[in-house]
């Protein structure tokens, strides 16, 4: 019998191939998965604040490792540590070894351009900006393509200040 992780992961498998047969062009595939992952990201954050019971980060430092730590376990039931920080804490790398949306998958060689995982590139930039935080998320190692291990970069573009919709007029 299956288990709901499998189910998951050869469900995203079947969405990648339909993806793949309505544009043909492997870039726009890859952009579709991204905006999927978003859309995705944006509504996840909700849940996952809901859930997770954290107070607010202080710092892209202390959100990077609430990622890692709390929010793919949750939702993927993978870990990622966190590493390769550039020097101004603006720039670091989300490195899984197990991924169980690449479970079952092998690229032929005429996908090689394909980021199969996309989808969770574009998860982390939707949730983030949920919280304020403007970031760039790409693949920069992947197993499929023969990698030692998968390796998102999350690149801080803006920290904004929350606003709110009421004025304090005390």
């Amino acid at each position: 019998m299956l288990q709901n992780a499998e189910v998951f992961t050869l469900t995203y498998g079947s969405i990648v191939r339909q993806l793949i047969s309505d544009f043909e062009d492997i870039e726009e595939v890859n952009k579709q998965l991204e905006q999927m992952g978003y859309n995705m990201g944006i509504r996840l954050v909700d849940e996952f604040l809901a859930k997770a019971k954290i107070t607010r980060c202080s710092s892209f430092r202390d959100t990077a490792d609430v990622v890692a730590k709390q929010a793919l376990p949750m939702f993927l039931n993978v870990s990622a540590n966190v590493a390769n920080w550039s020097p101004d804490q603006t720039e670091c790398s989300l490195v899984l070894t197990d991924n169980p949306l690449a479970d079952f998958v092998e690229l032929p060689e005429e996908y090689r351009e394909l980021k199969y995982c996309n989808v969770l590139a574009g998860v982390v930039r939707g949730a983030l900006e949920m919280v304020n935080m403007e970031v760039e998320c790409r693949w920069v190692s992947d197993m499929l393509k023969g990698d030692d291990c998968y390796e998102l970069r999350i690149k801080l573009k803006e920290h904004r200040d929350e606003k709110f919709p009421f004025k304090d007029d005390d």
